[in-house]
C-alpha cells in the first residue's frame, strides 16, 4: 500500500533535487527520506529517480508519476481542510520569508496585528531580498514579487495588479528635472539593485505605443532594496520600485511618481507555499488577512 508520507517525501525530493533537502523541509532524517522513496519505488515497481554520486534527477517514470503524486497530496490536503471547523484554533509556528523593505516597512506591523488576533502562533521571520529556499530554510510560506517560475511551488495571489513605480524625491526633481520618457533616464542617476546575483538595470515600461525597455546606470547599487528606497527618499537618484513598498512615501510626499501608473511593469505580490499540502488553515488565514491589509493600504488616499 502506498503511504501518504512517502508521497510527500517523493514530491519534496523532486522539487529540491536531493533527499537531504527534502528531509530538512519535512523535519526527518536523510536516511528516512531515502527509505521512503525506496519503499514507494517497490510499491510502484519503477525507479523514480536516477541517482549518481553527485546529483539526482527524476527518471522518465518519475516525471510521469510526479503530477499524479501531487494531485493525491492536494486531494488529501483539501480533505483535511474541509474537516477543519470554522472556529478551530489557529496555533503553531509560522515560518515566513519576505523581501527587505516590504517586510520591514509594510508587513511587520501587520504581522504584529495578526499575532494579536492569533496569540498562539509563533513567528519565525526571514527578511531578505535573496530568493528563499523552502527546503534549506524549512519555510511554511514566502512573500514574493513577480511571476512564479518554479512550477512545483504553489502561488496564492495577494496583490495581482501591483506594478512598479518610477519615483524620486521632490528635491531630486527640483534639481534635475522630471523625465518625460524612458529614454530620458539616460541623463538621470538611476538607483539599481541586485537580485539573484544579477543587477536589475534593464527597466521595462508599458507605454501606449507598446512595451519599452531601457538600460539605466547610476552611482549606487545594492542587494538590499530597502537601501534603494532610502537613497531615493534622500534625493540621491531615481528608483523603480513596487508601488506597495513606496506607498507610505508617496502618501507623505517623500517620493513623487514620475510616469503614469499604467506605465509601470507588473510585479504581482504572491504568497508562495512549497506544495498544496503546506497550505494549512494558518496559511489560509494569513493569506486572507494580507489581502485585506493590502487592499486597505492601496485604497487609502495619497
Amino acid at each position: 500500500m502506498i503511504r501518504i508520507d512517502d508521497l510527500e517525501v517523493f514530491v519534496s525530493a523532486a522539487s529540491s533535487g536531493s533527499f537531504s533537502a527534502a528531509a530538512r523541509g519535512l523535519d526527518i532524517t536523510p536516511a528516512w527520506a531515502s527509505g521512503a522513496v525506496q519503499r514507494l519505488e517497490r510499491e510502484l515497481g519503477s525507479r523514480l529517480f536516477v541517482r549518481s554520486t553527485r546529483k539526482m534527477r527524476l527518471s522518465e517514470e518519475g516525471e510521469r508519476y510526479l503530477p499524479h503524486a501531487q494531485a493525491v497530496l492536494a486531494a488529501v490536503a483539501e480533505g483535511r481542510q474541509a474537516l477543519v471547523r470554522p472556529g478551530a484554533e489557529i496555533a503553531g509556528p509560522l515560518r515566513l520569508s519576505m523581501p527587505s523593505d516590504l517586510g520591514r516597512n509594510i508587513v511587520l506591523p501587520w504581522l504584529d496585528e495578526f499575532q494579536r488576533l492569533y496569540p498562539k502562533i509563533t513567528l519565525h521571520l526571514r527578511v531578505s531580498d535573496q530568493m528563499a529556499d523552502f527546503f534549506q530554510q524549512a519555510l511554511d510560506a514566502s512573500l514574493r514579487y513577480g511571476q512564479l517560475s518554479d512550477s512545483s511551488l504553489v502561488s496564492l495571489p495577494i496583490a495581482p495588479g501591483n506594478r512598479r513605480v518610477l519615483c524620486a524625491s521632490p528635491a531630486y526633481v527640483e534639481r534635475h528635472g522630471r523625465p518625460r520618457t524612458p529614454d530620458d533616464l539616460s541623463t538621470h542617476n538611476c538607483l539599481r539593485y541586485v537580485l539573484k546575483d544579477q543587477t536589475y538595470e534593464r527597466w521595462k515600461f508599458h507605454l501606449p505605443e507598446g512595451a519599452k525597455t531601457v538600460s539605466v546606470k547610476g552611482d549606487r547599487l545594492s542587494d538590499d532594496a530597502e537601501l534603494v528606497r532610502r537613497w531615493a527618499v534622500a534625493g540621491l537618484g531615481v528608483a523603480y520600485k513596487s508601488r506597495i513598498d513606496i506607498w507610505p512615501d508617496l502618501q507623505a510626499g517623500r517620493l513623487v511618481e514620475l510616469f503614469p501608473a499604467q506605465y509601470g511593469d507588473p510585479v504581482p505580490l504572491q504568497l508562495i507555499a512549497a506544495h498544496r499540502t503546506s497550505i494549512s488553515p494558518l496559511i489560509q488565514r494569513l493569506r486572507g488577512f494580507l489581502v485585506e491589509r493590502v487592499e486597505t493600504l492601496m485604497n487609502s488616499p495619497t
